[in-house]
This record gives C-alpha cells, sequence and structure tokens, in this order.
C-alpha cells in the first residue's frame, strides 16, 4: 500500500530511537535558542559600553582650593571634596598599604584576578550562609572601571562589564595611571574622595606627613567607611587597620617591629573634616564663590583650580574682631534683653543647653544654666568647664535690664580673673571693608557679626544710605567745578520746594546756623546747610554724574537731598569711591580674586593686566619697572588731594576727631542717616582705604546719639591698631603742580592758576584754630605758604567742638 511522503522520508525507527532523536532535537533547539538569546543579550549589554581610551584624559571631579595672598588656605569649593595627587607624590608606603588590603596581585595581574575571585567565591559560599555581604573579588582595576565608567548595580552584567573593562583598562593604561585614577576617585568617607583630602580631613596632614598606621588606616576605608568611621567605631576601626599593617608585613614591605609599632598607636583624627584651619574669612570666602560661579560657571566646584586671592589674614582677623567687639559694646550699652532659654536643673538640662550654638566665631563662648541668684549669679556650663560665678559688674548689667532667674539659659566666657562673663549675641549688624586705594585689592571683608547666624554678606548686599558720608563727593565735584579751598560759603536757613511741590529746609545737627564759613569747615563738621548750598550752585546733575562715575550708584536722582546721602549704596561700592581721593583721582576696580590657575597650572585669570617684560628679567642692581597706574581718571589729581586734606581736617578737629588718637596721619569721615538708621565712618591712611557701616537689618534707629562717630569710628580705630602696627608714619603725597597757600590758618592745595592772589608781604599771623576766612587775613594779603616746622612736643589730645553735625 502506498505510504505518505513524510512518512517515506522518515526512517521508521523503534520507540526507543524516536525518544533519543526527539531529545537530541530538543537540546539542539534549546541550545540555538540559548545562544541567540546570548548573543542578543550580549549586544544589548555592550552596545553602549564605555571606551576605556577615555580615561587616557580623564581628571576626576576636584576642589578648587582658595588661598590668601601669603598662601593660607581659607577655603575649597568642591562638588566631590578631592585633592588630585599625581602618582609620582603619592608615598610608597600609602601605594603599598592600598595594595596590601585590595589587591595583592595588582602589579602581575592582566585587569581580572582569577586566584583571587577564587578565593573570594569560595568566601561567599560561607557567607550566604552567615547571612553577610558577598564579597566581589574585584581588582583595582575592576573598581577603576566600576567607579569611573560604570555604575555600582550588583547585577552580572555590570560584572561582566566590569570585567571587560579592566581587561582593556589593562591595554590602554598602564599600572601607574591606573593606580593615580584609583587613589584619586575612590570615596573613603569624612566627605573625603581619594587620599588627598582624605589625609587632610581626618588628619590635617598632607600625603607625605601621614605615619604608617595613618596610610593603613586609609587604605582600610574601601571596603566601607562608614563601618569603620575613627569616631563612631573606633574599634573596628584600629581592628582593620591593624589586619592592613599584617598584611603589609606578610607581603615583606614592612618589618614585623614596624607593623607592632604602628599598630600600637593610638587613632586620633580630627572632630570633623575641616574645609580650612584659617576661619575668619566665610564672608569673604563666599564672595569669592560668588564671582567664580559667575566666571567659571560649574567648572569652579570640579576643575581643580588655585585661586590666590587678596585676602590678608591678619587684617582680616583683626577686621572681624573689630566689627564683633563693636557690635557687642554697642549692644552692651542698650542693656541685657534676658536669657535665649529656661529648664529646669533635673538631670537632663545639658541637652536642652545644648540646643542653641554661640556663634561659631566666638569660639570661647559656652552655653550655660543660672543655677542660683542669692548674692551673687552662679551658673554651670553645659560641657567642657566647671560652674562658677559671674562677674560682679555682669550681674549689675544683667539686673539692670531683663534680670537673671535660676534656670535661665544663656551663654558665658571664661575671664582671667576667673569669673564668668555674660554674653549676649547683639542684635545690630554691620560691615567693614579695607582695600588697597592704588590696586583695589580687598584685604580684608567681614559682611556682619557672624557668618554662623546669617550669610548675608551686608558688605556688598545691604543698600543703606551713606548719609553724610556722601559729602566729600558733592564737595569734590565743587571742586571740579571752578570753587576752591579758599571759596566761602554760606551756612544759613533754605527754604526748597520738592517736586511735589512740598518745602524742605535743610538743618543742622544743633538746630543752628554758621553764617559764611570756608569751604574746608563745612567738610570737617558736616555742616549740612553749606552742603546743600554748594550741591545748588554746583549743580546736583554733576553731582550725580561724579557719583556714577566713581561707581556709589549706578543712577540716582539729581535732587538735594541726594548731596545729604539720601540715596542708597553699599559699604563695598563706597570704600572703592574713597579709594580715588587717595590714588589721584583714578576709579579702581576692586577685586577679590587676584589669579587663577588651571589644574596644570596655566593662567587662565589675572586680575592685574598691565604688561611688564622687564619683570620677568634678572634683577642686575638697577632700580625696578614703574608701572602705569590703571583706572580711569575721574577728578583731578588736584581737586583728590584737596579732599583728602580736607578729611584729614575731619580727623584732627572734626566729626572723626577720635581717630587722630592713633597718631597717623589718616583722613576720614562720619556718616550718620536720619533717625539714626545707619552710622559710618569712611576712613583712609597712603596705603589702605576702610569702610565701617553700623546698623539694624530692618533699618529701624539705632538710637538717640548713635552717631557714626559713636558707633563706627570706634570699630576703625581698632582695627587701624592692628593695620597700622609697625608701619611708617607716612603722609599723603601731593601732586607735583599743585600750588599751596595758608587759608584761615590752614595750608591748603590749589590747582594752578586757581590760587588766591594779593599784594605781597608779609602774611598776617595764624590764629590759633580755624577760623573765618575775613578774620583770618583781613587785609586780604596772602603768600605761598612753606611746610610747618616740626612740632616741639607732641599737640594736645583734640577735643571734639560742640557744633559737630553729620545727621541726614
Amino acid at each position: 500500500m502506498a505510504k505518505s511522503g513524510f512518512l517515506e522520508r522518515w526512517p521508521i525507527l523503534n520507540p526507543p530511537e524516536r525518544w533519543v532523536a526527539v531529545l537530541g532535537i530538543s537540546i539542539f533547539s534549546t541550545v540555538a535558542l540559548a545562544g541567540f538569546a546570548i548573543a542578543i543579550y550580549a549586544a544589548w549589554l555592550f552596545h553602549d559600553m564605555p571606551d576605556a581610551s577615555d580615561l587616557v584624559d580623564y581628571r576626576p571631579p576636584t576642589a578648587t582650593r582658595v588661598y590668601a595672598w601669603d598662601g593660607t588656605l581659607i577655603g575649597e569649593f568642591s562638588r566631590e571634596r578631592r585633592i588630585f595627587v599625581p602618582y609620582d607624590n603619592v608615598p610608597p608606603q600609602l601605594v603599598q598599604a592600598f595594595l596590601a588590603a585590595e589587591d595583592h596581585n595588582f602589579f602581575t595581574h592582566s585587569g581580572v584576578d582569577v586566584q583571587g575571585l577564587g578565593r573570594a567565591m569560595a568566601k561567599n559560599v560561607l557567607n550566604a550562609v552567615q547571612g553577610k555581604r558577598l564579597e566581589g573579588g574585584s581588582t583595582i582595576t575592576q573598581q577603576v572601571a566600576k567607579n569611573v565608567l560604570l555604575t555600582s548595580d550588583a547585577t552580572v552584567g555590570r560584572k561582566l562589564k566590569e570585567a571587560i573593562l579592566a581587561r582593556r583598562l589593562e591595554q590602554t593604561l598602564n599600572k601607574q595611571q591606573i593606580l593615580e585614577l584609583y587613589l584619586n576617585e575612590i570615596w573613603l568617607g569624612y566627605r573625603s574622595y581619594g587620599v588627598g583630602a582624605a589625609a587632610y580631613n581626618y588628619f590635617g596632614k598632607s600625603l607625605n606627613d601621614l605615619t604608617l598606621a595613618q596610610c593603613a588606616f586609609l587604605a582600610s576605608l574601601p571596603k566601607g567607611p562608614d563601618n569603620y568611621h575613627p569616631i563612631l567605631h573606633k574599634a573596628n576601626a584600629i581592628g582593620r587597620r591593624n589586619w592592613v599593617l599584617g598584611q603589609m608585613a606578610e607581603m615583606r614591605w614592612i618589618t614585623q617591629a614596624q607593623a607592632q609599632a604602628a599598630m600600637a598607636e593610638d587613632l586620633k583624627v580630627q572632630a570633623a573634616p575641616s574645609r580650612a584651619k584659617y576661619k575668619d574669612a566665610d564672608y569673604f570666602v563666599e564672595e569669592v564663590r560668588q564671582r567664580g560661579l559667575q566666571t567659571l560657571g560649574p567648572r569652579l566646584t570640579e576643575g581643580g583650580y588655585y585661586m590666590r586671592t587678596t585676602l590678608d589674614p591678619k587684617l582680616q582677623t583683626a577686621a572681624r574682631e573689630a566689627l564683633m567687639d563693636g557690635l557687642e559694646n554697642y549692644d552692651h550699652r542698650h542693656g541685657w534683653r534676658g536669657a535665649w532659654g529656661t529648664t529646669t536643673l533635673a538631670p537632663g538640662w545639658e541637652k536642652a543647653a545644648l540646643v542653641k550654638k554661640p556663634p561659631s566665631e566666638r569660639r570661647d563662648w559656652h552655653a550655660a544654666i543660672v543655677e542660683s541668684v542669692d548674692g551673687g549669679v552662679r551658673v554651670r556650663p553645659a560641657k567642657d568647664l566647671p560652674p562658677g560665678v559671674l562677674a560682679g559688674e555682669d550681674v549689675a548689667w544683667a539686673r539692670a535690664g531683663k534680670g537673671l532667674n535660676v534656670g535661665d539659659l544663656v551663654f558665658v566666657a571664661p575671664s582671667d580673673s576667673g569669673a564668668y562673663r555674660l554674653k549676649q549675641v547683639p542684635l545690630v549688624n554691620g560691615a567693614i571693608v579695607a582695600m588697597e586705594p592704588q590696586t583695589g585689592r580687598v584685604l580684608a571683608m567681614v559682611g556682619g557679626y557672624s557668618f554662623s547666624l546669617s550669610n548675608f554678606n551686608r558688605a556688598t548686599q545691604a543698600m543703606r544710605q551713606p548719609g553724610s558720608a556722601f559729602k566729600p563727593i558733592v564737595y569734590a565735584t565743587a571742586l571740579e567745578n571752578d570753587f576752591t579751598p579758599a571759596s566761602i560759603i554760606t551756612d544759613a536757613p533754605m527754604n526748597l520746594k520738592g517736586a511735589n511741590g512740598e518745602t524742605w529746609s535743610p538743618e543742622n545737627y544743633y538746630k543752628k546756623f554758621y553764617g559764611p564759613q570756608p569751604m574746608r569747615r563745612g567738610l570737617e563738621l558736616s555742616i549740612n546747610g553749606m552742603t546743600v548750598r554748594l550741591a545748588q550752585d554746583t549743580g546736583m546733575v554733576k553731582v550725580r554724574d561724579m557719583a556714577i562715575k566713581l561707581g556709589v550708584v549706578d543712577q540716582m536722582e539729581p535732587v538735594l537731598a541726594m548731596a545729604l546721602g539720601a540715596g542708597e549704596t553699599t559699604p563695598f561700592r563706597l570704600t572703592a569711591a574713597y579709594a580715588s581721593f587717595v590714588n589721584g583721582g583714578r576709579k579702581i576696580q576692586p577685586h577679590l580674586i587676584e589669579l587663577v590657575e588651571n589644574r596644570e597650572g596655566e593662567v587662565i585669570y589675572q586680575a592685574d593686566k598691565r604688561a611688564c617684560q622687564p619683570c620677568k628679567a634678572a634683577f642686575n642692581g638697577d632700580e625696578g619697572p614703574r608701572l602705569i597706574p590703571t583706572g580711569e581718571q575721574v577728578m583731578d589729581p588736584i581737586t583728590a588731594y584737596q579732599i583728602t586734606s580736607m578729611l584729614q581736617g575731619v580727623v584732627q578737629r572734626g566729626t572723626g576727631a577720635a581717630v587722630s588718637s592713633l597718631g597717623y596721619p589718616l583722613a576720614g569721615k562720619t556718616g550718620t542717616t536720619n533717625e539714626y538708621r545707619s552710622a559710618w565712618f569712611m576712613g583712609y591712611s597712603p596705603n589702605l582705604v576702610v569702610g565701617v557701616f553700623v546698623g539694624f537689618d530692618d533699618n529701624r534707629s539705632l538710637g538717640e546719639g548713635e552717631t557714626g562717630a559713636q558707633d563706627a569710628v570706634p570699630i576703625f580705630i581698632s582695627f587701624m591698631k592692628v593695620a597700622l602696627e609697625g608701619k611708617p608714619k607716612t603722609d599723603f603725597t601731593p601732586p607735583k603742580d599743585a600750588k599751596f597757600m595758608t587759608v584761615a590758618g590752614v595750608r591748603e592745595a590749589f590747582k594752578p592758576g586757581s590760587e588766591p592772589r594779593g599784594p605781597s608781604g608779609p602774611a598776617a599771623p595764624k590764629p590759633e584754630g580755624p577760623v573765618l576766612y575775613n578774620q583770618a587775613w583781613p587785609d586780604g594779603k596772602l603768600k605761598e605758604d612753606q611746610a610747618p616746622p616740626p612740632p616741639t612736643k607732641p599737640p594736645p589730645k583734640p577735643k571734639i567742638p560742640d557744633d559737630l553735625t553729620g545727621l541726614y
């Protein structure tokens, strides 16, 4: 009988043979299907495999380190806190410690350590039974591949990629390059990426200064920095460190004696990662960061730049201390406001006392509780210090205010007398700025009482009325427009109409007027009537233009109220404007960043743009090169000197007379705004210009009588005592073409051709102290003045006259 075609082609098989055939076909099909699936999986897995050659030029994100002008580290900017260290600069002892801990065979394997992987797999059987974390057996090369090119996902696919990339890395980079990447990329806890940052954060040292035990501790961290935290888990950390030391001895990289000595060493680290040991420049560093972001963008926190700033640490510390002391003195005058909290003396009160932190800048302040108030006042600090009594004067101060009660929480500080001093965080705030008038280098800047309490920078961000501190700009404008130091300005009542028809009558502080006065006297005693009349005669449009040219404001309404400082500016901008009075009338560009270099040492920014080829030549004994001063000439050099001379009068016999106690040639101007809302003093020497501002953040009144002379001048004096220490008493240098004549008993500078002229003859006797021009020279005879002879004895300390004014 005929059979079908299928059966004709299929041989006749016994049932067992058929099952074998079916099984073979199934296995073949399964293998083929698995192979196809693996091929698809491999194609999917490796389609986006990173290229190992990308690591030839790879540099991990590195912290930008910020330095003062003398090399003091003042800050870091980083997305990942990392200090890149080339392999050649890594101590061999540290390399050996990491090899002992992580990869004994690093220099012999080709990326994957088969023996190490086998040991890890065998150990993982026991780990799985015990419920412990499985080990990967990854080499250092594999860790570099994972950390730099892959994710940390615990998957088979990632491990396959890791192994393949490790082999490719070994073919692309040499062993030293791979180790360099590993040591600079690895996360080591304590906000530290890489060994350079870890050495600094844990021990406050550079790599070359680490001991053997410290090297071993760093090498113990890659397995789990949190598990070996040197403070929270110190015993575990020491145990892991000692294991690393044992491995180093076993590999014969150190001797047993060295290992034992290192194991006996205690593990001591810094209490917390530290950005920089210098702590007084927080406002300055933050301003540098903001300006750096404007220029470099995100690269600032990952580019590893070297940034040298203009900061002088000595002056910065002096500025911070002067401002904080001055604000605390103001606060003390206005009374004790009471405890910042209360609790009971029951066990555990320390926790409540430590909730509130004192200003980080006041490192000697401690939270304490009042134990008793009978007779004296006894306090107990919450930690570190024994109980004690408050100083008697502080007890009287507190009782004159809101008093003290048992259970009150306060801040105290130890004193030399053994008693504790009662401390109070002031509500008032302020700023101080110091810069070089010739170059615009900002040497010190403090933007408030405490950066830890408020990071708002009142030096650069607070827009406030400068009050009478604006008046020198009015006088400079007048001197640029045909007025001279011999000009007589009348101080008399004025009735001025505003734009809305209202009447404005500027008044002086003591509600009286002084009649015709020499121009100088109007500035020395800050007479409002004279200033307004001078601005009216000169033209407020010209005053406005001068203020804009000097950078005090970007725009300003040309109304007479602005002549008395009714506009708004910042202490930073006003200080920079005053620099023009010192440097011969040039507008400076104040700057905080002097130089920026990339990680290869190439200069990418330099503040000083002047070219100086002779500066690079070797010294041959000749005079050094003289560079042309930079900056736009915004006023005649003689005008600048005339203002300086008048402002010297302010500190000799005017509103800033207390400054003369420093005994140096200084000039300056006080400023107090309407209702005593802000107090200013802008002062300078021939080489340093300083601006001081005091005021509440909400612009409330400082209180009756709280003027620039009362609040700002003491801060200036305190700062300048440090700034002038050891400096020669250099006078302000007049322009070479200035002509000098005596006016009202004072030697004045004039532009050539503008000096007063009269019949020749002997000059009238010089009166004592400034008087009216027509009283000093009734016959009008003038003669060119010579430098006065040196005094035979020190002049008496000047007395502040009764007719001081200076309020807007």
